[in-house]
This record gives structure tokens, C-alpha cells and sequence, in this order.
């Protein structure tokens, strides 16, 4: 028995040019994610925001990589999670790094000489309100 797709969720077939295009974005996607992957561990910070515009172009035109992401979302949530909020159309580009620098710091750093988190809590203290 096979699976028919109803006529609305059909998709008509690409055009040469489509294709083209559509294997062109994958090639620049998988081109920027290498270079963002090699600039995000030399120094400087501009290789995360490559390696996410590489993500972002490469999951918009390929199925099998949606799919793959999917799949890795679905095994490893607490690793996906933060680079899906970075996908977004908002991205929440501050609250992740807050969210990875105290992961971060959690994993390398000794207890007794954590600060981060003692410095959010006196940078946003909760001000009484004035009756």
C-alpha cells in the first residue's frame, strides 16, 4: 500500500533553473558553515554569526537537512534548544549567551570562584515598589 500525498500537499516539480538555484544556496549554506565552524574557535566573535546565516540558509532550502535537524532536535533537546533560538525570526541573541556563558561557567569553573550569577542578581535586583 502506498502513501498518496492529497493534491494540496503536492509539490509541483522543480524547474532546471530551480534546481540549479536551490543546489547553489546549499553549496554557499555548507561554504558559510565551514567558515563560521573555523572562525568561531579562532579568536575574535564573528564566526557564530556566519555559522547561524549558513544554518539558517541551508534549513530554508533542504528538506533532508530539516529533517536531520529534526531528528537531532528531538535526540539531544538541551544542546539544540539554544541554536534554535538563535534561528528564530527574533533571534534572543542576549539571553542565550547569558544562558551559555553560565553553562560555561558551571562546567569549568570551580564553585567557590563562580561570579556570574552573583553578579545578575546585583545588576537586576528587584527594586521595591514605591506605595
Amino acid at each position: 500500500m502506498s502513501l498518496s500525498l492529497s493534491p494540496r500537499h503536492r509539490r509541483a516539480p522543480l524547474s532546471p533553473l530551480e534546481r540549479v538555484g536551490r543546489a547553489v544556496l546549499i553549496g554557499l549554506a555548507w561554504l558559510l558553515i565551514v567558515v563560521g565552524a573555523v572562525g568561531s574557535v579562532l579568536p575574535g566573535h564573528l564566526g557564530l554569526p556566519v555559522l547561524i546565516l549558513g544554518l539558517i540558509i541551508l534549513l530554508r532550502s533542504s528538506r533532508g537537512a530539516r529533517k536531520r535537524f529534526i531528528d537531532l532536535q528531538r535526540r539531544h533537546p538541551r544542546f539544540v534548544f539554544p541554536l534554535r533560538r538563535l534561528l528564530r525570526r527574533r533571534p534572543e541573541i542576549l539571553p542565550v549567551a547569558w544562558q551559555q556563558a553560565l553553562r560555561l561557567e558551571r562546567l569549568l569553573v570551580p564553585r567557590r570562584w563562580r561570579r556570574a550569577r552573583s553578579l545578575r542578581r546585583r545588576l537586576f535586583r528587584r527594586r521595591p515598589r514605591p506605595s
